[in-house]
Order: C-alpha cells, then sequence, then structure tokens
C-alpha cells in the first residue's frame, strides 16, 4: 500500500492507470445496477471521469 502511494505522488503511469479503469469499472457497475437511484444518476459522470483520467494519465511517464 505505502509504495502504490508513493508511485502516485510521483506521477507514474501504472498506479494511475489503474485508479482510472477501477473509475470506469465502477461508473459501468453503477450504470447496470438496480438497487438504488442515485448510483444511476451519477454513474455517467464517474465513468466520463475516469475515461478522461486515463487519456491524461497515458501521457504520464513510465
Amino acid at each position: 500500500m505505502r509504495t502504490l502511494l508513493h508511485d502516485l505522488s510521483r506521477l507514474r503511469r501504472g498506479p494511475w492507470e489503474m485508479v482510472a479503469t477501477v473509475l470506469i469499472a465502477l461508473g459501468v457497475f453503477m450504470l447496470m445496477q438496480p438497487f438504488a437511484l442515485w448510483l444511476y444518476t451519477y454513474s455517467f459522470i464517474v465513468t466520463l471521469v475516469g475515461t478522461v483520467m486515463f487519456i491524461v494519465v497515458s501521457h504520464f511517464p513510465e
């Protein structure tokens, strides 16, 4: 956990891509679940933030 936080603070591509991918997956899950309307309401925003974050992070150094 400590190395992940260290890598995130150094703006390396790998850990930030993982965070962006988790956000995208979370947004898709929120979109498809039938339980809570508020999750569905924010699903598009979460997916959009994850996608834009992935595009930006793909330009970070390895």
